[in-house]
């Protein structure tokens, strides 16, 4: 990094790309903070900006407020390959290709995905040697569209919980406020993503991983029909509801990268709300009983009242089912993970890095949060034959096309069910004022596609040293109906971009 003061000035607090070089004077600089790939890639033709200087504004950033200033401990590891990287994409331009799809787009994932070259340690002690061979599958796609890799995510340890707490990096924060919770488990990406130390987040969601974390975060988080997305190469939790899900600042970015992922461009085509058919479910609001929640709800309303006159179709529906399904069904987590990692970590040999190949071996070796020890100790028991229990059985098989079916009858006529991600303002460290569970076990029961987006920014009642927090909504749609969330999604970001940076990060 350039060690001049006014180029770090401009690379670790302001967030400008090349601003310490000549930059024509009708044209102003090029800022990371709040980019999009849209902007990043009309900077790169018009020359205000190099992939090179993005890459170091962007590590800047991390270097700035990750572990000092606000102090998120967000990231685990940065690429070191990420500059070099970033240099052959700039031969590249110079000899007059074209930009790649995601030319340049630097990317923050989640320290459960693999990428070559870097430890893969789930936030725990006991991986922090963990060198699989090569990228995971969804990796590998975005760095041939020219995306380049910056740096590994904090992550909540095994993806286990909301919390954001690992053993290797400690607690994320969240740029709103250091005493809010960051969501989880993706939380280094979701508060990187925030912060702009990269424009795209990839985290995954098994019960709410990304969602939960957009929400409380102002972002979009994707969580796409189950089996959409490779999970090849992603540390497994229940390979029965995992997927890897994009957290973006935008709808468009998100859209972008899915429609890179899947190979289909019908994520960004142009979007409309005019003719949308919305569903409100109400049954998944939160009973509007203190101050705090009546301002919540009353903010979401406000939304679809915006909605409707924009020209969508915006109607109360109802899920019978809903109350029987919540009942019934439980995440297969716990039944699933033992087998699950052990198949991971036999999948390359021992020799190279020594990390552990059994659960007894992860177990014994101590090197997770004391909190998680229960959690192990229960699903080393649950996952000894889980093909024996019958709650497993029933989760396993009847719970998929259940759920689908009542999901399928609640959206007859309409393009998506709309409802809160949480319950509430983000308003503590563990979530419990915001946390409703339920709100995002459709999609993971179901295997359906749900996105999650910001569509108000309103201070809690009660509460001004807070200053104003995001109210978020999530959309559930039929398998496959990615592009569809993905347009409505884009669409009321247009009409109504709500958004606002954390203060915490200038």
């Amino acid at each position: 990094m350039n060690k001049s003061p006014l180029p770090r000035l401009c690379l670790a607090l302001l967030g400008v790309a090349g601003c310490a070089a000549p930059v024509p004077s009708r044209l102003p600089p090029y800022r990371v903070a709040e980019s999009t790939i849209a902007s990043l890639h009309e900077a790169l033709r018009t020359g205000r900006t190099s992939c090179a200087a993005v890459v170091r504004a962007s590590l800047g950033r991390i270097e700035a407020y990750d572990q000092a200033g606000p102090a998120l401990h967000a990231v685990i590891a940065r690429n070191p390959a990420a500059l070099a990287e970033a240099r052959a994409l700039d031969r590249r331009q110079a000899g007059a290709a074209a930009l790649l799809p995601l030319h340049c787009v630097t990317l923050l994932v989640k320290d459960n995905i693999q990428v070559a070259g870097m430890p893969t340690t789930a936030g725990a002690l006991a991986f922090r040697h963990n060198r699989p061979p090569g990228d995971a599958a969804v990796i590998a796609r975005l760095r041939a569209a020219g995306a380049i890799v910056l740096a590994k995510a904090n992550l909540d340890e095994f993806a286990f919980t909301y919390r954001g707490s690992s053993s290797l990096a400690g607690q994320t924060r969240n740029p709103y406020g250091p005493g809010l919770t960051p969501g989880g488990s993706s939380s280094g990406t979701a508060s990187g993503i925030n912060a702009s130390y990269a424009l795209v987040g990839i985290g995954t969601d098994t019960g709410g991983s990304g969602r939960v974390p957009a929400a409380v975060q102002a972002l979009a988080g994707l969580r796409p029909t189950l089996g959409a997305l490779s999970t090849a190469g992603v540390v497994p939790l229940a390979p029965s509801e995992d997927t890897v899900a994009p957290l973006c600042r935008t709808v468009a970015d998100c859209a972008r990268v899915f429609d890179v992922l899947t190979g289909s461009p019908g994520s960004t085509a142009p979007a409309s709300l005019e003719g949308r058919r919305i569903g409100v479910l109400r049954q998944l609001f939160p009973v509007p009983a203190t101050p705090e929640q009546r301002a919540f709800v009353a903010a979401i309303d406000a939304a679809l009242a915006r909605m409707r006159a924009a020209g969508a179709q915006v109607t109360e529906v109802d899920l019978p089912q809903l109350p029987r399904i919540l009942a019934t069904y439980k995440t297969v987590k716990p039944y699933e993970f033992r087998g699950a990692i052990e198949a991971y970590l036999a999948a390359w040999p021992a020799d190279a890095d020594g990390h552990p190949r059994s659960f007894e071996q992860l177990l014994a070796s101590g090197g997770y949060e004391a909190r998680n020890r229960a959690p192990l100790l229960e699903y080393a028991e649950l996952g000894r034959s889980p093909a024996a229990n019958p709650e497993y059985v029933l989760n396993a098989t009847a719970r998929l096309p259940d759920v689908r079916r009542a999901v399928s009858a609640a959206l007859a006529g309409l393009d998506a069910l709309l409802y809160p991600t949480r319950a509430n303002f983000n308003l503590d460290a563990d979530g419990t004022t915001s946390n409703n569970p339920a709100t995002s076990r459709l999609a993971s029961y179901g295997g359906l596609p749900a996105l999650a987006l910001p569509v108000a920014f309103v201070a809690p009642p009660g509460h001004p040293e807070l200053g104003p927090q995001p109210v978020g909504v999530e959309l559930l749609g039929r398998p496959g109906a990615e592009a569809a969330l993905l347009g409505i999604g884009r669409a009321w970001e247009d009409l109504s971009p709500v958004r606002q940076p954390p203060p915490a990060t200038p």
